[in-house]
């Protein structure tokens, strides 16, 4: 009935199964106290289900890339989905805390919808292009988190906590349904062993391109995770917001996100991969500069902080699907393997930065000590980028811009 595709996949099939990647992490989060009672767990171990199932697609994107590059992305994308459907499956009939964990880490499969939906891209178009369609692309990751939780609390209200990981199972099947007959392979050179695969990895690792666009990468989305950490503490010490607002100034990050992502899509094909990283660099350096002098002038004010976080994610949506395109367009045979190792680098990089940020964001230095953080953060990611462009002039002289 439903025969196999051979042709490359629409973007939508690739936004959809990216976005069902990016629904997993939170939609079911306003359900934790919950289940926590249905399992007579504390809220600590439950709440694993966030920290482990992030911790674990980071680990399984090192893995992922690879077996994609070897195997094909079509064969690991199909097996991720069917592992990620019978793991919400089993997250539903669970009935105790441990068996539950246990499935929801095997949910973390899903994760070769986003780490190999760029490398499909990179597969099918030049690296202008891929940065103009991973843009769109992104805007999916912006939307998702914000309407997810809403999905999840409604669920929960009418059918209870395991309603959401039901959804998952459902959307999963209808996903794998569209990739089954629309995502045809697009590694159309896989290695033919890993051992010849594993001789070409040098020449990833040691290349400073590489590097410098992954680190740009981690450095971009780590400003964003200390911001999620710190801001709710900044808004408790500072202003009487309630839960309410408090939602609505935490997603202007992921809208300036969202806007930054569709002009990044528009106008990728028209610059070159630096160009855009260094201007969404550049937007959220100032806007962190102006933001820490209005608080430390006294201007105190709600705008002073989310108006300067906002151009943040305008920011990171402007320079993050270069810097994907980029990280990908190095070792092309290569790009499973580049997308996952730079997609676990800007894991790895978020969960140090929301660490720092509770341990260093206090009720005493507030705003002043987030945006501190965010600004080394997003320096960083411009000094990454600015050393990619170095090495082009370096290695490629006829190149006197970026």
């Amino acid at each position: 009935m439903f025969s196999a595709a051979v042709s490359p996949p629409r973007i939508a099939t690739l936004i959809l199964i990216t976005s069902l990647a990016t629904l997993s992490l939170n939609m079911f989060l306003p359900s934790l106290s919950n289940m926590a009672d249905t399992f007579q767990a504390d809220y600590g171990l439950v709440s694993l289900s966030v920290a482990g199932y992030l911790g674990m697609t980071g680990l399984l994107q090192v893995i992922m890339g690879p077996l994609s590059d070897r195997f094909g992305r079509r064969p690991v994308l199909l097996a991720g989905l069917f592992i990620f459907i019978a793991a919400s499956l089993g997250c539903v009939l669970a009935t105790d805390i441990w068996t539950f964990l246990a499935f929801r880490m095997m949910q973390a499969a899903i994760i070769s919808g986003a780490a190999l939906s760029p490398a499909v891209v990179r597969d099918m178009v030049p690296e202008r292009e891929a940065a103009s369609l991973l843009g769109y692309i992104s805007m999916a990751m912006a939307i998702a988190p914000m309407l997810a939780p809403m999905f999840g609390g409604v669920l929960d209200e009418l059918f209870g906590w395991r309603a959401s990981f039901v959804a998952f199972a459902v959307m999963g099947v209808m996903v794998f349904t569209l990739c089954w007959t629309d995502l045809g392979e697009t590694n159309l050179t896989p290695s033919e062993t890993f051992s010849r695969q594993f001789q070409a990895y040098p020449e990833l690792f040691r290349s400073r391109r590489f590097w410098g666009y992954s680190l740009c990468m981690a450095f971009s989305t780590g400003s964003f995770y200390a911001f999620l950490a710190g801001a709710p503490l900044v808004t408790r010490a500072l202003f009487d917001m309630a839960p309410g607002v408090l939602g609505f100034y935490m997603g202007t990050i992921t809208t300036g996100f969202f806007l930054g992502s569709f002009l990044s899509g528009r106008y990728a094909k028209r610059f070159g991969l630096t160009t855009l990283m260094i201007i969404g660099r550049s937007v959220a350096c100032t806007s962190l500069v102006v933001g820490l002098v209005l608080f430390m002038g006294g201007y105190v004010h709600e705008i002073s902080l989310f108006g300067a976080t906002s151009l943040v994610g305008l920011g990171n949506g402007l320079t993050m699907p270069s810097s994907a395109a980029g990280a990908m367009s190095v070792r092309p045979q290569l790009a499973g393997s580049a997308s996952g190792l730079a997609g676990a680098l800007t894991v790895g990089g978020g969960a140090i930065l929301t660490f720092m940020a509770g341990i260093l964001v206090t009720e005493e230095n507030n705003a002043i000590a987030l945006l501190v953080i965010m600004l080394l953060s997003a320096a960083a990611g411009l000094a990454a980028a600015l050393y990619v462009v170095c090495v082009d002039r370096s290695e490629q002289p006829e190149l006197a811009a970026p």
